[in-house]
């Protein structure tokens, strides 16, 4: 009997690995959506008027931006972008809102304006690149060519 229920089990684990493996796979090829930045309701838009709202209670109605403008200061950017990924891919925008508020010199809302990724080009606000290899040398030549860079003279200045 003990025989017939070991045969049972080798029947089922090759079915049971297989719907596993399935599964993990699956896994693999789902979609993860990931957004970031922030941009404030229609509702909360709605109470800021043009003309009379001022740089102070903008940033009590809508909050602080996380950009403002860098030329002049007298605008502020909510900025909110939408990521979408495979979980071996590198994240590919799908969507960027942009909403602008511009002041006037005496610092009342001047103009408010929404901006999409349809109405222009995707500008990368942020660049975290670092060149690797510059000069065509190695990481380990770099570093054991500058062993014998230095004198040890240097070390003991004897003009004190």
């Amino acid at each position: 009997m003990q025989r017939v229920s070991g045969l049972r089990v080798l029947a089922v684990a090759p079915k049971s690995a297989a719907i596993l493996v399935a599964l993990v796979l699956a896994a693999g090829c789902s979609r993860l959506d990931n957004s970031t930045g922030y941009i404030p309701d229609a509702q909360l838009l709605d109470e800021v008027t043009v003309g009379r709202d001022t740089k102070t209670t903008v940033g009590r109605i809508l909050g602080r931006p996380g950009t403002e403008g860098i030329i002049d200061e007298n605008a502020w950017y909510y900025v909110r972008s939408d990521y979408e990924r495979f979980l071996w891919r590198e994240p590919v925008e799908v969507d960027r809102q942009v909403l602008s508020v511009s002041f006037s010199e005496d610092e009342t809302v001047s103009n408010i304006e929404r901006f999409g990724l349809e109405d222009g080009q995707v500008v990368v606000l942020e660049r975290r690149v670092t060149a690797s290899n510059t000069q065509g040398i190695s990481f380990l030549r770099q570093l054991f060519s500058n062993l014998g860079n230095f004198n040890p003279g240097d070390f003991f200045n004897d003009d004190n």
